[in-house]
């Protein structure tokens, strides 16, 4: 049975995991230099090449995929759940393994088509994508 990333790591915080839980802000990966400039904070809604989307505007398969996502499935093609790499660098900078992905059903489409849900760990962190990543929205569930 495979458990969802989100919840199967609960138990392994980090610091970043522990800031996060309480509300403080994500701070940035930067690269070792000798530099002694703090590090600067990032939170989600400030990284330039992910977007917004409300909840209630996502197509309804891509709430159909949320639901598995929360009930750990059964997903529609063996590749949902797999890790995603992040290798476009769109969305904030995190450990392997810390996003996974999940297909959206494309109405009419003889493959998985384009769109996808990507998770992060963090309990409703949420992107979805229509262009096959080359453009995220962070899903705001308050919406």
């Amino acid at each position: 049975m495979r458990i969802p990333p989100r919840i199967a790591r609960i138990g392994a915080l980090s610091a970043l995991a522990t800031t996060l839980l309480i509300g403080g802000p994500a701070v940035a990966a930067t690269p070792t230099s000798t530099s002694t400039a703090p590090t600067a904070s990032v939170s989600i809604s400030s990284v330039v090449a992910v977007g917004d989307i409300c909840y209630s505007a996502l197509p309804a398969q891509a709430h159909d995929t949320l639901k598995l996502i929360e009930t750990d499935g059964p997903y529609p093609y063996p590749q949902d759940g797999t890790v995603f790499q992040n290798r476009e660098k769109l969305l904030p900078q995190q450990p392997q393994g810390y996003y996974h992905e999940y297909t959206v059903k494309t109405p009419g489409s003889p493959d998985r088509g384009a769109r996808r849900i990507v998770t992060g760990d963090r309990s409703q962190e949420d992107y979805y994508t229509a262009d096959h990543y080359k453009s995220f929205d962070f899903v705001d569930h308050g919406c």
